[in-house]
């Protein structure tokens, strides 16, 4: 009998070491699993690319005879480079007027957030624009443009050869690229409407609030989300453009239009110098990481 009695106290005993693993824990391994495929994708095309434009930016390099070190001489002469500051000066130029597309978004978002006949077609007439390849809209501004036969010298009556001049090319490309970025700014605040608690909008009448009161104590609030990211990703639009003023402007005439990221692409496609274009990228994306860490804190302590 004792003998029975120890055989069913060691079954019991090899059961329990045979027990599945607690709920958590297998929640936390299929958390990783599902993850590890994404990780790795982010690591290989952003993570590697960053560290190795990093370590790039120490060398002269042609793209095909061996790298030579050559320490700090690229952001040396970074810093003593008219164009640099040009550039420099063009992308805050284009950051401070690019912040003028969410509030211009939230309008049309405020207007487009009405149940009206017809309201879907003028939504898609809006939204249009955001749609469009950058090319396309470079070529069609650069016909509106044109001073020969353009639409603003039918508006004007004379012509302004906006992009050939220095003093207008930049805040010519800059009003091309809002058409379609207030749009997109436009959606994200469309979006954000839609999850507004209709309860604290009429608590707030309630209360007497009406027009911009009720606008800014009681609307805006609930769409932090949506400005933040209308806010990030205009900003990194601003810093990271390129597309148009390639197609437009060509970073001229005489390097008046050029910005960070154009002047990175001429140093590494025209000149072959992928060391100087290394340190151009690493300058422009710790500009985006000191104001995308900034942004995110003031989000935190807000929400906080």
């Amino acid at each position: 009998m004792s003998t029975t009695l120890f055989g069913k106290i060691r079954q019991r005993g090899h059961a329990r070491s045979k027990a599945p693993a607690p709920l958590s824990r297998r929640r936390n391994r299929a958390a990783l699993l599902f993850l590890l495929p994404g990780a790795l994708l982010f690591s290989a095309y952003v993570i590697y690319p960053i560290i190795s434009s990093i370590v790039l930016s120490f060398y002269q390099w042609d793209g095909m005879t061996p790298r030579v070190f050559v320490g700090l001489d690229n952001y040396r002469e970074l810093l003593q480079s008219d164009t640099f500051y040009t550039a420099l000066k063009n992308n805050l130029i284009w950051l401070l007027l690019f912040l003028a597309a969410p509030p211009a978004g939230l309008a049309l978002a405020l207007y487009l957030n009405q149940s009206m006949r017809g309201m879907r077609l003028v939504k898609s007439l809006f939204f249009a624009p955001f749609v469009l390849p950058g090319v396309v809209v470079g070529l069609v501004f650069g016909w509106f443009y044109d001073p020969t036969y353009g639409l603003l010298k039918l508006i004007v009556g004379h012509g302004i050869p906006v992009l050939g001049d220095p003093r207008y090319v930049t805040y010519g490309i800059i009003v091309a690229a809002l058409w379609p970025q207030i749009p997109f700014c436009m959606i994200l605040y469309l979006t954000g409407l839609t999850a507004i608690n209709s309860e604290i909008i009429e608590a707030g009448r309630m209360e007497g609030a009406r027009g911009f009161q009720l606008l800014w104590h009681v609307i805006l609030p609930q769409l932090r989300p949506a400005t933040f990211m209308a806010v990030v990703l205009t900003v990194i639009g601003a810093l990271r453009s390129f597309d148009l003023i390639s197609v437009m402007s060509g970073g001229g005439p005489f390097d008046s239009s050029t910005v960070l990221a154009y002047f990175m692409y001429d140093q590494a496609i025209k000149y072959y110098r992928e060391g100087y274009s290394a340190a151009i990228a690493v300058v422009l994306f710790l500009i985006m990481l000191i104001f995308i860490t900034w942004q995110l804190r003031r989000l935190f302590r807000n929400e906080s």
